[in-house]
């Protein structure tokens, strides 16, 4: 009990921390905690691997803010997080048109021959990454798109008011990853660090592809959030008469 206790004290002192603040050095927390170092410690490392703080080798440990919570529909990261009250950002990484070849051909319903526009964008919030995302367009529906133009402006805004193909539908599966060494570096985390992995495909009203984005979002900056419903359950003497 007193360690969970500790541990709610540690969650409820990060909850009132600006991102990127240190927690005091371990042997004044645990001074001001009246608790054991070891016990801190052990503390500690549940709320790094939690995502909860982050800890920077020689530098001490690191509130790392609220969880994003990303509900399941397609939004625009740009006015998503202009909603919360942060400063977005995107950062073009890397950009060029390609051919589709087979695989990429049928996520975009297209010729393996046909020129895709392929874009890595590093999305930020506040200064912080959040994102590395792949996008792939389909070359004949983005006349004229640059590099330039494609991180200073919502994608979808774009796709909408100037390319005329708002996006009505989409698909898109989410599965739980780790970063691998450039994701690691772009995303300012360790190397291996719980992430999610988004795949998605949107559409016009006509049901043309617009889009196929691989997306990589931090774990310990975002959450899935969903609503449900239950099935109204059927007595038992009403399913007779039920065909």
């Amino acid at each position: 009990m007193k360690y969970l206790r500790l541990r709610d004290e540690l969650l409820e002192r990060l909850r009132a921390m600006a991102p990127g603040e240190p927690l005091p050095p371990e042997r004044e927390l645990a001074r001001q905690l009246r608790v054991s170092r070891t016990t801190l410690r052990r503390a500690l490392d549940d709320l790094v691997s939690t995502g909860a703080v982050r800890r920077r080798h020689g530098a001490g440990i690191f509130a790392v803010g609220p969880k994003i919570v990303q509900p399941l529909t397609a939004t625009s990261f740009t006015e998503d997080m202009r909603a919360r009250g942060m400063r977005p950002d995107t950062r073009v990484i890397e950009f060029g048109v390609v051919l589709a070849g087979a695989r990429l051909g049928r996520r975009l319903e297209v010729s393996p021959s046909a020129e895709v526009v392929r874009a890595l964008r590093l999305r930020l919030a506040d200064d912080e990454p959040m994102a590395l995302e792949m996008l792939h367009v389909p070359a004949e529906l983005v006349p004229g798109l640059d590099a330039e133009t494609l991180g200073e402006a919502s994608f979808y805004q774009l796709l909408a008011e100037r390319f005329g193909h708002p996006v009505v539908n989409g698909r898109q599966s989410i599965e739980p990853t780790v970063t691998d060494h450039d994701e690691s570096e772009l995303l300012t985390v360790p190397l291996h660090s719980p992430a999610l992995l988004f795949e998605r495909t949107s559409r016009d009203a006509d049901g043309q592809v617009l889009e196929f984005v691989r997306a990589v979002y931090r774990g310990d900056r975002y959450r899935i959030e969903t609503e449900i419903s239950l099935l109204p359950v059927v007595a038992p003497g009403l399913m007779s008469g039920l065909a």
